[in-house]
């Protein structure tokens, strides 16, 4: 498969990998990279699996936690990289998670942004209804009607969905058009079970995870309940008046953040 990168900053600069979430890609950091590049980093912004029009297979199972992971992995070879400083927002978090537990060595600090370790979020569920409420959506988006309903009216659904970060979400929504492409997105979720990450180890690199207190998609509980599986350096940093679309809301504050776990 083909990946599409953007890569930008200092060519001597420290890497640092970028991994974007749903129904966004690559181009949702691109309101912190200006700060990044001005720090001395070289950042590589990856469009993953399903959104780069050469890495989209048909198959569900092509979409399981392993194979997004070992795409990243895979990345980070074909550029040449033995290490990097990994920012993820919502499925890019999710994918951070599983770099820095099963491939620490490729990892030097992780900025997990939305979406909490995989069992600070398990353990929510358990315990917690309203968590159980926020993540309902699930069910939506793994069913066959999936792509009918986000794409009706205009992709309507897509643009409410997307709302808070204003004119930004027709970039995003215009892809979405692309052969193939909402399925594969959609195929994440379909793909994702309990099972892979009910035994996710914790994580030894020093990591920093970013929550806001207006996300719709994780509440308080799973936020902090991700210091016991983090046995490196911490920090949990807390946006207040922020939705889930943190990179696009306050990229100003998460850059501060990302530069401050990376130490430059």
């Amino acid at each position: 498969m083909t990946f599409d990168v953007s890569e930008g900053g200092p060519s001597d600069g420290d890497p640092v990998l970028l991994l974007h979430g749903f129904p966004q890609d690559s181009r949702e950091f691109d309101l912190i990279l200006p700060r990044l590049h001005e720090a001395g980093l070289r950042t590589y912004a990856l469009d993953q699996r399903g959104y780069s029009p050469g890495a989209r297979p048909t198959a569900v199972t092509a979409y399981r936690m392993s194979e997004v992971t070992d795409d990243a992995v895979a990345v980070l070879d074909a550029l040449g990289i033995e290490s990097a400083h990994v920012v993820g927002h919502d499925w890019g978090a999710q994918v951070g998670w599983q770099l820095a537990v099963h491939h620490p060595h490729r990892v030097r600090t992780l900025t997990a942004i939305s979406v909490p370790h995989p069992r600070a979020l398990l353990l929510a569920l358990r315990v917690r209804p309203s968590q159980q409420a926020r993540l309902a959506y699930f069910g939506l988006f793994r069913s066959r009607v999936a792509e009918k309903l986000l794409s009706a009216r205009h992709s309507l659904a897509l643009r409410l969905m997307l709302r808070p970060i204003g004119m930004r979400a027709e970039q995003y929504v215009a892809a979405m058009r692309e052969p193939g492409r909402l399925t594969a997105a959609l195929n994440w979720y379909r793909a994702f079970t309990s099972e892979q990450v009910a035994g996710l180890g914790v994580v030894t690199v020093p990591t920093t995870y970013v929550w806001s207190d207006q996300d719709g998609v994780v509440g308080l509980t799973a936020a902090l309940r991700t210091r016991d599986w983090v046995r490196g350096d911490y920090q949990m940093v807390a946006m207040r008046g922020i939705s889930h679309w943190v990179p696009e809301q306050a990229p100003r504050e998460l850059a501060d953040a990302v530069l401050a776990r990376i130490g430059v």
